[in-house]
């Protein structure tokens, strides 16, 4: 184990997976080396790339744990069954991490001990592009933003789709069981607004995010027509509650600022 690794018993690092192929194996291995525990979800893949994680299980067999999914769920549905599983473990906090490779895993510590000395928030990864994001996903986050923004009264989401996050656990769990939604491509951004709506704090971190090309063995499950139009819906229905929702927020605000 390496020395700037840290065990914790509170605070635990999942990784959902679907069909993310050697990357894998590359992003568990740099986890593991700042952070314990590390659950990887399976959510269903049908390219064996757990099998790539048994060399790793055995050298860390307290510390990974792999959940394979028989049938592949959504990102939203392989984290709620990650984090109900750590809490009857006693885990309270979960740092939820791609695992294709584009989140940098030496940030890791600095997430976990921002929400170690502020439990009550959620932590929120506001990405730092380079030259290989592509611009139509740049762009295209910005709208979202803004109508998370809207839909909170500006509560502060920094990035609403950006995967690298610190919930509180119980937070995360209520508010999952609130939505029959927020199962797939819409996790992150319902899950920002919802956790906004319940008064959770934020704090936004500045990360460095990649984009490993198809010819480094990247992948990408965003489908531009499937996943916008399931954005679209889902801005639709917060746009909704958000409405509800508005003489609280309202009053929220007023109270905060007196």
């Amino acid at each position: 184990m390496k020395n700037q690794c840290a065990v914790s018993t509170t605070h635990l690092l999942i990784m959902p997976s679907y069909n993310t192929g050697a990357l894998l194996l590359v992003t568990v291995k740099e986890a593991l080396q700042y952070w314990l525990p590390v659950w990887v979800i399976i959510d269903g893949s049908n390219d064996a790339s757990e099998q790539l994680l048994l060399p790793l299980q055995a050298q860390y067999p307290e510390h990974l744990k792999v959940i394979v999914l028989a049938e592949n769920q959504g990102k939203g549905a392989a984290v709620l069954i990650g984090v109900t599983q750590a809490q009857e473990q006693g885990y309270t906090h979960v740092l939820t991490m791609d695992a294709d490779y584009q989140h940098p895993a030496d940030f890791i510590q600095q997430f976990m001990k921002q929400s170690i000395e502020s439990p009550k928030s959620m932590l929120l990864g506001a990405p730092i592009f380079d030259d290989s994001a592509p611009m139509i996903r740049v762009q295209g986050r910005r709208i979202s933003n803004g109508w998370a923004n809207l839909e909170t009264l500006g509560w502060g989401i920094g990035d609403s789709l950006f995967g690298m996050r610190v919930y509180p656990i119980d937070d995360l769990i209520k508010v999952m069981h609130s939505t029959c939604w927020a199962r797939r491509f819409d996790f992150e951004p319902e899950i920002a607004v919802r956790m906004a709506w319940r008064g959770v704090p934020i704090i936004n971190i500045a990360t460095p995010v990649r984009y490993i090309s198809a010819e480094e063995g990247g992948v990408s499950q965003f489908k531009y027509l499937r996943d916008n139009i399931l954005l679209i819906g889902m801005h639709i229905r917060l746009l909704a509650g958000f409405v509800l929702r508005l003489p609280y927020l309202l009053f929220r605000q007023f109270s905060a600022r007196k």
